[in-house]
């Protein structure tokens, strides 16, 4: 099974997840090493944005999450990011009725001034695009730069493990490759980062690793550059994975209860 070489930071093991009564996620297992990039794939409704809740809080678990050497049971999301874990959630969600400055702040809240001002100045750097019109209303920012600052928005608290929920979504092609960029030069200053992407070209072009997600499991780990993976890709969705591609963790697919 292909291993992270890097020390582990985030470590799922059999974490079960869903809404209610309905079950979707099966059995997850997963790792994030500290300052590299995950791809996390999947056709609609694998259980790529459950699973994200799940890590921050957002929704019940069971199983076991582990951060950083901590247990994250019970963990609510304002706990995750007091951690150092920091999801930012598919769909350009900022606060059209602020300024970009103004929404930096309120992505700080709680941090001393001291570290707040740095660190906001720090997150505008990497969109200079955005970094040009900080004191403009949000509502004025085209799709793809309220998708940077929502990013942004994720980086004020120097995160050690960002997680991107579809950050491609409803971007042109320039755009898409702007905002993961971004992600690359999270890599290189040190910050994970867990990527669920629907557009696995370019996933796999940033991607350290990848995990496949079908029907509410994983049935599918493999490194980013490995040959033919996109086609592997296509059969594990499917259920076609074949004896010795799979990780000898993946597990048949479980539909909801």
């Amino acid at each position: 099974m292909p291993t992270s070489a890097r020390e582990p930071l985030l470590e799922i093991s059999d974490l079960a997840a869903g809404y209610g009564k309905i079950g979707v996620l099966n059995g997850i297992d997963l790792t994030v090493g500290a300052g590299e990039v995950v791809a996390l794939l999947g056709p609609n409704g694998a259980g790529k944005t459950t699973l994200l809740r799940a890590i921050s809080g957002l929704l019940p678990w069971s199983g076991r999450v582990r951060f950083a050497g901590k247990e994250l049971a019970g963990a609510n999301p304002r706990d995750t990011v007091r951690a150092g874990l920091v999801h930012v959630i598919e769909g350009h969600r900022v606060f059209t009725q602020l300024t970009v400055f103004d929404n930096l702040l309120l992505a700080g809240y709680g941090l001393p001034r001291r570290r707040l001002m740095p660190q906001v100045e720090e997150a505008l750097a990497f969109f200079p695009e955005i970094a040009a019109k900080r004191n403009d209303g949000a509502v004025t920012l085209s799709g793809g730069q309220q998708q940077m600052l929502a990013v942004a928005q994720g980086l004020v608290r120097r995160p050690r493990l960002l997680m991107l929920d579809e950050p491609s979504a409803g971007l042109s092609p320039v755009l898409v490759d702007r905002v993961l960029a971004a992600a690359g030069q999270l890599r290189d200053a040190g910050t994970a980062v867990l990527l669920v992407e629907q557009l696995i070209e370019k996933a796999l072009l940033l991607a350290d690793r990848v995990y496949a997600l079908a029907r509410g499991s994983i049935v599918l780990e493999a490194a980013g550059n490995e040959p033919d993976l996109p086609n592997r890709l296509e059969r594990a969705y499917f259920g076609q994975v074949l004896t010795g591609e799979a990780s000898p963790k993946a597990r048949p697919a479980v539909p909801p209860t």
